[in-house]
Order: C-alpha cells, then structure tokens, then sequence
C-alpha cells in the first residue's frame, strides 16, 4: 500500500448546543473582525443573528455577507472577497451547506494570494497560508465543513471549477443537529443522498485505505437507516444527529480517498444547468456504479454483504446489482427526481459535459477510466433509467 495521506479539521465539534464554543474559540484566537459568509435565506435567519451574537461575545465586530448562490460563482468569491479586505476581517464563518463553506474557503484563499479564484482550480495550488476559517454546518450531506474541496462555478465557461487544497481545511468545523431541524424535505434527500455518494464513491475508490473504508461503510449503513427517518419527519433530532455524524464520516472517507466519475459528470451538470448538486449526485450514482460494476463488483460485493443487501447463493456480481438496485430505492423514497430527462437536461449537451467531465480532478480515482463515449453512455443511461434497463 502506497503512504496515505490523512487530512482533516484541526477541531471538530458535535452535539446539541455544539454552536455555543464559537464564542470562547473566537475568542481564543483573538479575531477582531469575522467576516459570516451566508446565503440570502440563512443571512434573515435568528440562527444568522446567533452567530452574530456569538461572534460579539467573542470580543470581536461581526460583518455579514450573505449572498452566496446555490451553485456558488467565482463572482461571489470576488465580491465576498472585497468585503473581507475593506472590512479588514482576520477570521472567516462559514454558515450554511456546502455553498456556504465552499464559497468561504475560496474567499479564505483570496485573502491572502494574488490572482484570480481560477488561479488555483486543481491540486494543492495555494502558495499563501489562507485566511483561517471556522464552518458552522447547517446540512447533513456535503460535509463540506471538514473537505480540502471547494467547487466553484466559473461564470464564463459554465463549468464547476474543483479546488483541491489541504491548505483550505477549516480549522473548526461545527455539525449541531439543533441547526438541522429546520431544513426543508427536498434539502434532507439531496443532502443525504450526496453524503452517500461520498461514501460509495469513497469506498470504490483507487485510493481506498482501512481508515476510508470504515468510515465509508458505517456512513452507508447510517444514511440508509436514518435519512428516510430524517425526511419523514424533520424534528426527528436523533435522525438528525445521526445524519450529521454519516455525513461527516462520508467526508472524511472521501476527503481522503477521493470520489469518481458520480462528482466529475455532476460538476458539469451543476455548471451548465445550475442544478442542486445533491441531486444531480443521486441520478447519476446508479448509472455510474453500473458502468463501475465489473471493475468495482468485490467492493461493491462488501457493501451488499455488510448492508444484508446479499443473499445466499448470489455471485459478486449479482450483489453489486443488488446495491445499486437499493441505491435506487433509496433515491425514490426521498423523492429525488427520476432522472435527468425529469431535470430537462439536453442530450445535446451530453459530448460537451463529458468532456469536461474527463478534466475533473474527481474523476482520477474512479476504479476504472473510461472513453469519451462511455461517459456520454453514462450520461444517457441517467437520462432515461427505464430505456437503459431495457437494453
């Protein structure tokens, strides 16, 4: 086995009430200035209005800037940016999901390089130690709050840019399930679906060590019992809780193994049609693991056999078709669109998108790499699921 890198939060905290240390380790750094990066929704929240108070009582001014998009844009960065320099902020809160955190990290970076945010698109390019950053996590799936990732839109060439730096690393990450009760049904499927993405992704990976896989599997055995409780019923806090631990698991297998082509095909979504991430995640999932499966079946055959997904008498084969048929199951539960056709998305663009997809970073650790035209195969098996399974 090759040396494993393994990179992580310096300090993470959970728990009911777990957003309360924010004061005492504020304080503890001796920030004057703390810059909340948020989106518009959060930004009128009384939880917006805590963190505030919260940064007040940590002996510092807080400024909030909450105008991060869904599918955050390198305009954002530069406007987020500014406020951080005039303002001279020396911390940074992200507050919110993965646009919040991804957003700030990037703002984290500008802080203190030169350039432009497409400067550093790719693996481990920042020079200058980014401005330190806490995240307060208000999701239970990107665990974006703890990733060296920030994916960030470039307006002009409508791709997702995959910024991969150990650098990036928030140096305080925060899940507190009492922030998590609000989310709306459709947030809890596409955030809980992209959390087991991460951990399927993870766990399939060229670059899956022990540490990956223990995380990965207890994450999928955690999302499968405790999201569709999460959906039902938001105020569910011990779902809720549990989510938040999957989740955070999930991102520490994949922050350390790296994902596949379900991330380098659904960037390119996200990046051309604006749409939810977490989405976009759980429709091309099945299709990929089905392009993944001969590659892929032994890993696949662990998570059928740990799930009970597996019977007697099943080969690996049949058992890597049995987990990709409950991922399915799972993604309808939660009432994630059918498929890409149901998101009006062009199969004219299908060549296009897979040829970005080929660049992305994320895609250098699927277990197996494949053509152009595969990839535009996969993109057609997730434009219409019942015409693919027909043939």
């Amino acid at each position: 086995m090759n040396a494993a890198y393994v990179f992580s939060p310096n300090k993470n905290v959970f728990g009911r009430g777990a957003i309360s240390v924010l004061a005492s380790e504020i304080k503890n750094r001796g920030s004057k200035k703390v810059l909340i990066v948020t989106d518009e929704f959060l930004a009128k929240t009384d939880l917006a209005e805590r963190i505030k108070q919260y940064v007040t009582s940590g002996g510092a001014t807080p400024v909030l800037w909450g105008k991060v998009h869904p599918n955050p844009t390198d305009a954002n960065v530069e406007e987020a940016t500014d406020v951080f320099k005039s303002n001279q902020c020396d911390l940074i809160i992200s507050l919110g999901g993965g646009s919040s955190h991804d957003c700030a990290k990037a703002v984290a970076i500008m802080a203190t390089n030169s350039g432009r945010i497409h400067d550093y698109e790719g693996v481990d390019k920042v020079k200058n130690a980014p401005a330190p950053l806490f995240s307060v996590n208000t999701t239970s799936g990107t665990a974006a709050e703890m990733t060296r990732f920030s994916i960030i839109t470039d307006t002009a060439r409508r791709v997702k840019m995959a910024i991969i730096d150990w650098r990036i690393t928030p140096l305080l990450s925060i899940n507190d399930p009492e922030t998590l009760v609000s989310m709306p049904k459709g947030l809890t499927a596409a955030t809980g679906m992209d959390a087991l993405t991460h951990a399927v992704e993870a766990f399939v990976s060229t670059w899956a060590t022990p540490l990956t896989d223990a995380n990965a599997l207890t994450a999928i055995k955690m999302i499968f019992a405790n999201l569709p409780r999460a959906y039902d019923n938001g105020n569910d806090i011990e779902a809720r809780e549990k989510m938040a631990y999957a989740q955070y698991m999930a991102g520490v297998a994949f922050n350390n193994a790296g994902l596949g082509y379900v991330h380098a095909m659904a960037h390119q979504l996200g990046g051309f049609y604006d749409l939810p991430h977490g989405v976009c995640n759980a429709i091309l999932l099945p299709a990929v693991e089905f392009f993944n499966r001969t590659a892929a079946e032994r890993r696949l055959a662990i998570i059928a056999d740990e799930m009970k997904f597996s019977e007697s008498g099943m080969t690996n084969a049949d058992k890597a078709l049995a987990v990709i048929d409950k991922i399915k199951e799972l993604k309808d539960r939660v009432n994630i669109p059918k498929d890409l056709r149901s998101l009006n998305v062009s199969p004219n663009d299908f060549e296009e998108m897979a040829k970005f997809a080929m660049k992305d970073p994320c895609g250098f650790t699927n277990p197996v790499q494949p053509t152009l035209a595969e990839v535009i195969g996969i993109f057609e098996h997730a434009y219409d699921y019942e015409s693919a399974m027909a043939h």
